[in-house]
């Protein structure tokens, strides 16, 4: 009696559109973009790349998806503590970014992409939603508020891409925290303390700082720098 070869079996089921996010989030967050490809989908979800073009189109608009997906439930979610005055909601949805990007580290270059090319698409048009509603609250003049909400979200996307990983298609290759900033603090004391007085002056700052910290004295900083224009004297649009 003749016998089937075996061969890898397809799903009977039809694939949602959430199945092949959810798996192609998993080879990012493996990966890096370097691991997401249509093959590798195509043998995980043990289908044929006819079925995710259908369902999520292109490979840039499957990462938009993911990104989407990220960014939404970070959002969504954030850090505990409850947010009760403006500051405290901007700096609630800065560290949710902040953690997102941690825990994802691919996300760093994509959401500055949807941001560049994208401007109103739901990541970009949620991002500034939800910072810029706070402009009235904190006093910035209405002519400044989207200058105000501009420079907010650059340092937040800038500061949290600055601690990302610095390549994240190739996990694994950076550097250990510990040993970068050692090499740094080392590199920085062997400068002349003459010329470079304030170099010397932080590097023991450098060496032990927490990322996250620092990321929260910028936002203090930038959100100080806000209330500014709404006293006289301040500048307004």
């Amino acid at each position: 009696m003749a016998t089937r070869s075996s061969r890898p079996r397809r799903r009977n089921q039809v694939l949602s559109r959430q199945q092949i996010v959810a798996t192609a989030l998993e080879l990012l967050d493996t990966g890096g973009e370097g691991a997401l490809t249509v093959r590798a989908l195509t043998e995980r979800l043990a289908t044929g790349s006819g079925a995710i073009y259908y369902q999520v189109g292109t490979r840039d608009e499957l990462l938009d998806a993911v990104t989407e997906e990220v960014v939404t439930g970070a959002l969504t979610a954030g850090p505990d503590g409850g947010a009760t005055t403006p500051g405290d909601e901007v700096r609630r949805v800065a560290l949710a970014l902040f953690d997102a990007i941690t825990e994802h580290p691919w996300l760093a270059t994509r959401l500055t992409l949807q941001l560049v090319r994208n401007p109103v698409g739901p990541v970009t048009v949620e991002i500034f939603e939800r910072i810029g509603r706070q402009m009235g609250a904190l006093g910035v003049p209405r002519g400044s508020w989207f200058d105000a909400a501009s420079t907010l979200v650059h340092y937040i996307l800038g500061a949290i891409s600055q601690n990302a990983r610095t390549d994240a298609d190739t996990p694994g290759i950076e550097p250990e925290r510990e040993e970068f900033f050692g090499a740094a603090a080392t590199a920085w004391q062997e400068l002349d303390p003459e010329e470079y007085p304030f170099m010397h002056a932080v590097v023991g700052q450098m060496s032990r700082h927490d990322d996250r910290e620092q990321f929260l004295t910028g936002i203090a900083i930038v959100l100080d720098g806000l209330a500014g224009l709404s006293r006289p004297g301040g500048t307004a649009g």
